[in-house]
């Protein structure tokens, strides 16, 4: 297998099984001192952005760095900025003239606070409402959003964009309505103009989407409003003003995301590549202006995520050398840019693009942690055929410079299937890749049919084939390392999160491939989905599976729980109770099936997580029990005890 390498050995090294060894990276070293960063901006000179803290229970602090003062929060703890529009929430927050306006976790009103205070004041009332995509209208003195309105029982949350007076007791305007979602709200520089995005039921945001340009009267009011692109299956992202009035939008009608201007026919760079990432959140960000002739943009080509500066002028491109492997939340202002990247072995970080220097700086990083490079795993970019499909994959061996396996040895296998499913896997540093590769795993991170990066026809591969093209690339991935000798066809193991705890469960119910899985937050009944998940993802099903109620034989016969008797090896479940988008009666019912049948399995809840685990505690029994799982089910040493989970049905279970 000549395109998947293994590290170098040392002279010192422990003999010990793969899955034992000893590893400095643990369960703690990802929680404490760790925060995940999101939603960086760049206003007048400073950058801002949002740190996710599990130490603090997921709080989501609001981080201002300056030169001249360096980093602060700007809001008092407990106090924490998120969304929960669309349940993933995003562009939480908004600064401009002296103040900083944001979405309160605790009620989800919108707040506002000066920059130089501390006691934020609310500005929209108590109410069923959310908000995101907060924007400022100066010159109007007003604040446009997003609005879900869920104050009737008897149907789905009514979306909005709406205007909120900020010298009127924060009187609200509608300035568009009748869509089922709404996004990216922008004015022109003249405010006579906003466009926005608009899309509908059954279609998420990639599939298709409309932009739309609505014409301001002088009260700010939509006089006439049209569609100027999005027709059909096309996807548009990020429109998105230039400081000369122009409009700019990626869309992927060439089946790659680029780049275009409203007006010209071609992309402003032809390009096999993707300017883009699925719009999972609001707010999402691969561009900006750092004059009205320059654009800082972040592409993916062959699953590698670069940075290029796009010249208008003259019509030229030129990538940027840089180590990071991914690249988001970009935000241009006064010729700088500031974005969130993270490396092969560098902890995701804030980083300041200064445009007149062509230098970067860090501002923040995700960990205080210093990690020896021999201790990371690198990310290995490989492909695979799964019957007559080209599969893309990251695959990691075990690494720690400490050990080594005793002699003919293969290591156990981790493949991780990923969210969305419409989502994709990168190369840069994750601890929780890490966490596994020090001990003696492999792990093999796939971005299966209809994953993004790859183009539209590679996204759309998995319409009408959920259940079936991700199963089968999955389990071919893991055959294919068997076959090159970097895996023990015994010990084949697979985790995945929401939707990819669907693929997990799947492929652990319709083939024989994996030995055992884990299942974070998965999907086991596919009917119960369709009924139950919120508006966001309502319909998501009926491109991927087929309309519901008509496609209900499908659902049954694609839903693992309803093929429990197949299902025939061990499986942990770990669940928030508190998780809207997949409840807990998935796991709930496979579990009980699984205990009636006498499978081991294990079934981990957290009372006060939903769709994702925030706090500390959590991501520390997630990781560990897992680890506890494995080794109890095929007998493997622990260097230290595990948090003794119960799993029932296991032989000699104490």
């Amino acid at each position: 297998m000549s395109d998947a390498k293994t590290p170098k050995e040392s002279s010192a090294q422990t003999i010990a099984p793969f899955g034992s060894w000893n590893s400095q990276i643990s369960a703690d070293l990802l929680t404490s001192g760790n925060v995940r960063l999101s939603e960086s901006r760049l206003y007048h000179g400073r950058a801002y952005w949002l740190e996710s803290r599990p130490a603090e229970k997921g709080r989501s602090a609001l981080v201002e760095y300056s030169s001249e003062h360096g980093k602060r929060d700007l809001l008092p703890a407990p106090l924490s900025v998120r969304s929960k529009a669309h349940e993933y929430g995003g562009a939480s927050y908004v600064v401009g003239d002296g103040w900083v306006y944001f979405v309160l976790a605790a009620d989800q009103r919108i707040y506002r606070m000066p920059l130089d205070g501390n006691a934020p004041e609310p500005l929209t009332p108590e109410g069923p409402y959310r908000y995101a995509d907060l924007v400022l209208d100066h010159a109007r003195q007003r604040l446009i959003c997003v609005q879900e309105d869920e104050g009737r029982s008897d149907r789905e949350a009514i979306a909005r964009i709406i205007a909120i007076d900020l010298n009127n007791g924060g009187a609200t305007q509608v300035l568009a309505e009748g869509a089922d979602f709404y996004s990216n709200p922008a004015l022109n520089p003249a405010g006579n103009r906003m466009s926005f995005l608009q899309w509908h039921h059954p279609s998420m945001p990639w599939d298709a989407t409309e932009l739309m340009l609505a014409e301001l009267d002088s009260n700010g009011l939509p006089t006439i409003t049209s569609k100027i692109a999005g027709t059909g299956n096309e996807s548009i992202f990020q429109p998105q003003w230039s400081e000369r009035g122009e409009l700019f939008y990626v869309s992927d009608r060439n089946n790659w995301w680029n780049l275009y201007r409203h007006g010209d026919s071609q992309p402003v760079w032809n390009k096999a590549a993707e300017f883009a990432t699925p719009q999972w959140v609001f707010g999402m960000s691969t561009y900006g202006f750092l004059n009205p002739d320059r654009i800082f943009c972040t592409f993916t080509e062959n699953g590698r995520w670069q940075l290029a500066i796009v010249d208008l002028a003259d019509n030229t491109q030129r990538t940027l050398e840089h180590s990071g492997c991914d690249f988001e939340s970009i935000s241009c202002d006064d010729g700088n840019a500031v974005f969130i990247t993270s490396g092969a072995t560098d902890f995701p970080c804030v980083q300041l693009y200064s445009g007149a220097a062509a230098e970067f700086k860090t501002l923040a990083s995700s960990s205080s942690i210093a990690l020896a490079d021999n201790l990371v795993s690198r990310a290995q970019a490989i492909d695979f055929s799964a019957g007559e499909r080209t599969v893309h994959a990251f695959y990691y061996p075990p690494c720690n410079p400490a050990f080594k396996a005793p002699t003919g040895e293969r290591p156990p296998l981790i493949v991780f299937s990923h969210g969305g499913p419409t989502g994709a896997t990168s190369a840069g540093l994750n601890l929780k890749v890490q966490y596994w590769t020090s001990r003696g795993f492999a792990i093999l991170d796939v971005n299966y049919s209809g994953s993004t990066g790859y183009g539209r026809e590679y996204r759309d591969r998995l319409q009408d084939n959920w259940g079936i093209l991700d199963v089968e690339d999955v389990c071919a991935g893991a055959n294919y390392l068997v076959d090159g000798g970097l895996a023990d066809p015994e010990r084949l193991l697979i985790k995945g999160g929401s939707a990819g705890g669907y693929t997990v469960l799947a492929a652990l119910a319709f083939h024989d491939t994996f030995s055992a899985g884990a299942s974070h937050y998965g999907i086991g009944d596919l009917t119960t989905l369709a009924r139950d998940t919120h508006k966001f993802e309502s319909r998501y099903l009926d491109k991927l599976v087929g309309p519901w109620p008509e496609a209900e034989a499908i659902y049954r016969q694609r839903s693992p729980i309803e093929h429990i008797e197949q299902l025939n090896c061990p499986v942990i479940f770990f669940q928030g109770l508190e998780d809207k988008v997949v409840p807990p009666n998935q796991a709930e019912a496979m579990v009980s099936a699984l205990k009636e049948r006498g499978l081991p399995v294990a079934y981990i809840t957290f009372a006060d997580e939903g769709h994702g685990f925030r706090s500390a505690s959590s991501i520390k029994m997630a990781l560990e029990g897992e680890l506890e799982f494995y080794s109890r089910v095929f007998g493997f040493p622990l260097p230290q005890p595990g948090p003794g989970i119960e799993i029932a049905n296991l032989e000699g279970n104490t």
